[in-house]
């Protein structure tokens, strides 16, 4: 799984703590952004289900229709990630036994 760190805003928020990255088991991208200092919550949180967000483009998009804007993320890191998700990965056992769709 990759992580990266980015910044994401929206009205006059900022978040430069904002987590990116690749979750394989899930075959998704994931970003973690604006957490509740009393309860550690997400105000923004995507990847959570199973192939959710299956390109980098996707997830972007996701967080604008939000009105979120990210920001920082590397031409290092989109490659790295794109190549992650380009990697088959098999089914999880949950998925085998149907616990997972």
């Amino acid at each position: 799984m990759s992580r990266y760190t980015v910044t994401a805003k929206i009205d006059e928020e900022t978040d430069e703590n904002v987590v990116i990255g690749y979750d394989p088991p899930l075959r998704t991208f994931f970003l973690q952004a604006f957490p509740d200092e009393e309860t550690d919550e997400y105000a923004l949180w995507f990847g959570t289900h199973l192939e959710q967000h299956p390109s980098l483009e996707s997830i972007i998009e996701s967080a604008r229709r939000f009105g979120y804007e990210i920001e920082g993320l590397s031409q290092n890191a989109i490659v790295a990630m794109t190549k992650e998700a380009g990697t088959p990965t098999p089914p999880s056992l949950g998925e085998r036994l149907g616990l997972v769709r």
